[in-house]
């Protein structure tokens, strides 16, 4: 059986969780609610680096989220192929996918590490800087998604697994403007999507959890 070390609220938890719930792919949760917990003890244990979500099978370790669907791809396939078997249109998944980690994702994630900091600590420069990322980022989206239904064209891919929680939770930090009318409607389907769906529903119960106020919507 896998097992996952990861929590509900957590964007590439969310990821995963897609992904896994995209094919129906079994598996055994091991929540991390707290450094107290048991989970959380097994994951420092075998990952001092101390990220997640972490996916263990038969003893064996995959870290990092892309990763992970990269291996559920190869060992526990299903009906939804996340990754194309032509090589061109998987360079194109991955290209995206690479897209929402690093340039919306990150700059999302400045202002909420930001947040958590003591006000004497905090970083209004950096904090400026990812606001500049995501607007230049959503506006390049918003060109590629004019004649696309997902991230890399017509199929529901590993990108689009990322692209939900990261475009979910960059909505709440630095609001998709209404000019950025592709994306809006892209993050509309992403939230209409059965597996993300699920994954933002487990969710619900920890969004008080969320430093810059969770908004009233989703």
């Amino acid at each position: 059986m896998l097992q996952l070390y990861a929590h509900p609220f957590s964007s590439y938890s969310q990821k995963v969780l897609t992904a896994l719930y995209e094919n129906g792919t079994p598996f055994e949760w091991k929540l991390l609610e707290s450094p107290e917990c048991d989970a959380w003890r097994e994951l420092v244990a075998m990952w001092p680096v101390r990220r997640f979500p972490v996916l263990v099978e038969d003893g064996r370790m995959v870290a990092e989220a892309s990763c992970i669907i990269e291996y559920l791809h190869v060992h526990h396939p299903g009906p939804v192929k996340l990754i194309p078997d032509d090589a061109d249109e998987a360079i194109e998944v991955r290209m995206m996918d690479r897209f929402f980690d690093h340039y919306i994702s990150t700059p999302q994630q400045k202002f909420v590490y930001d947040a958590l900091r003591p006000e004497v600590e905090r970083d209004a420069r950096g904090v400026e800087d990812a606001r500049d990322m995501l607007e230049n980022a959503y506006g390049w989206l918003d060109g590629v998604m004019a004649n696309r239904e997902w991230a890399a064209g017509l199929r529901f891919s590993l990108a689009d697994c990322g692209a939900g929680p990261f475009l979910f939770y960059a909505d709440w930090t630095h609001r998709i403007d209404p000019r950025y009318a592709n994306v809006r409607a892209y993050r509309e389907r992403l939230l209409a999507r059965p597996a993300f769906a699920r994954a933002v529903d487990e969710a619900r119960p920890y969004r008080s959890f969320f430093p810059l106020g969770a908004p009233d919507r989703d």
